[in-house]
């Protein structure tokens, strides 16, 4: 969909603390990065406690980023709590063809509607925490998140994500490990578009 090749891209999480939503933007800009993009990923939030809404930001380009301020424009925005589709306003100062992947077991279409976003919008629809209930046993979504990521970024593999986690996170049980990397995988296979 995009290619980190043309301009800069922005990419915006709304998560709830604890939900993986900055480590998975880190993650992501780790990955890029080792591809030779230059790179941003910063969180922001408040008081910090497990479950209070959170942003987290990326930017990505194949020149020097001198921007540092909060993605105010995202290309991209990412909604790791389905909660927060509504309450956290995720389409706010998106352009009119941004890209929405979101954490819900709802049909894409019904989201695209209910969010009131138009037909230029790509939406992305995957139920992460089943994915993560039933791989991990709890509800950590970033994982399959990760892998819908795939079919935004164009020069990224869901298994480029998978790879990455497992080095990044090789301290984790060998069977945590697996399962998260299924995780992946299966936000790759189950994320539908509309």
């Amino acid at each position: 969909m995009v290619s980190t090749t043309s301009g800069m891209i922005e990419v915006r999480w709304h998560g709830r603390g604890g939900q993986g939503a900055k480590s998975a933007s880190a993650i992501l800009a780790e990955v890029l990065f080792e591809g030779g993009r230059h790179v941003q990923a910063f969180p922001e939030y408040g008081a910090e406690r497990q479950g209070a809404p959170i942003r987290a930001y990326n930017r990505i380009s194949s020149r020097p980023i001198r921007r540092r301020c909060g993605v105010q424009n995202p290309d991209v925005v990412v909604v790791t709590d389905p909660t927060l589709s509504v309450s956290a306003n995720p389409s706010e100062g998106c352009r009119e063809d941004a890209i929405y992947i979101v954490n819900t077991p709802e049909d894409a279409s019904s989201l695209r509607a209910r969010l009131g976003l138009s037909d230029s919008a790509t939406v992305l629809a995957v139920d992460a925490t089943g994915i993560t209930l039933e791989e991990l046993g709890q509800n950590r979504p970033h994982a399959p998140l990760l892998g819908a990521l795939s079919h935004v970024f164009s020069d990224v593999s869901a298994e480029d994500f998978a790879d990455h986690f497992t080095r990044k996170m090789k301290s984790l049980p060998p069977e945590a490990l697996e399962a998260n990397r299924r995780a992946i995988m299966r936000g790759r296979e189950e994320a539908v578009t509309v």
